[in-house]
């Protein structure tokens, strides 16, 4: 299977559910050509807004169309939507509006254009909302998958997508389950958490550790919250190096945060190092 950015996945996955479900109306901050909805756009022009530059108009439409029985989409930037945090606090969690927040081209992930373009806090924003549901996707599968869930979940969510194309890492005939990691590859000797962009190194990283005779075991997260605390409970008794984190995000208030809590509160003493962005993300190549 070739590799696909999610965000090209979620263009293709809401263009095909838009041809049963006319209740999904989806807004775009005119970015819809980067975030993909523009796939939604040509095939349902009726049903699809160009809000312009003005995010936290496009979150208080959303609110009420939301209000009026629809199933809206708004689609940015991860960073810029999430700029708009309080209308999103407000309109959306405290309301408990049905709206599906969709930030593309997330962490520095996206490459050369700069820490202005990336989003790095997003996540943390949007775990710190009490009923706010944080998805980030680990391949196709995975991605269609989530949209295809979101149609049925209450309240708000927040799908966090990427622009660089993800390796499959998921067996065909995969089924998404809401708030329940998905264990990759078995190990023992050491645990290794990632999410979204992250997981296809994470899986690399088992390969290569294997080779030298250590066996990790490899943990998808593709719910941020409600996050699956067991299974880290688990893995920090299991695994007897600990566990390893990754994510393309800031250190503070991501998946490294959600493991550490988990351990903590389910009294666990295991080993925990977060890898993650600490400062700001720079200008340069993904792999960079």
């Amino acid at each position: 299977m070739t590799a696909k950015a999610t965000r090209q996945v979620f263009g293709e996955t809401i263009a095909k559910l838009g041809e049963t479900h006319p209740e999904i109306v989806v807004l775009d901050a005119d970015l819809s050509k980067s975030t993909k909805s523009d796939l939604f756009a040509k095939k349902f022009p009726d049903r699809f807004f160009e809000m312009g530059i003005q995010e936290a108009n496009m979150i208080g439409v959303a609110a009420g169309m939301a209000g009026a029985g629809r199933i809206p989409f708004i689609c940015s930037f991860a960073c810029f939507i999430a700029g708009r945090f309080d209308q999103i606090r407000l309109s959306l969690a405290y309301g408990n509006a049905n709206v599906r927040i969709v930030g593309s081209h997330a962490g520095v992930g996206i490459g050369e254009d700069g820490y202005s373009q990336q989003g790095l806090e997003d996540i943390a924003c949007m775990r710190s909302l009490a009923n706010m549901a944080v998805i980030q996707p680990g391949d196709d599968l995975e991605c269609a998958g989530a949209i295809e869930y979101l149609l049925t979940h209450q309240g708000p969510a927040f799908l966090r997508t990427t622009r660089q194309s993800l390796e499959r890492v998921n067996a065909e005939g995969y089924q998404f389950q809401f708030g329940k990691a998905v264990q990759l590859r078995e190990g023992a000797d050491v645990a290794i958490f990632a999410t979204g962009g992250t997981v296809q190194g994470a899986v690399r990283a088992h390969e290569a550790l294997k080779a030298s005779g250590i066996h990790a075991r490899v943990v998808n997260v593709h719910t941020l919250k409600p996050f699956d605390a067991e299974a880290a409970i688990k893995a920090g008794r299991e695994c007897k190096g600990g566990i390893l984190t990754v994510e393309d995000h800031q250190i503070i208030g991501g998946l490294g945060s959600a493991v550490a809590e988990a351990l903590a509160e389910g009294g666990v003493g295991a080993r925990l190092h977060r890898v993650g962005i600490e400062g700001f993300g720079e200008s340069g190549t993904p792999e960079e």
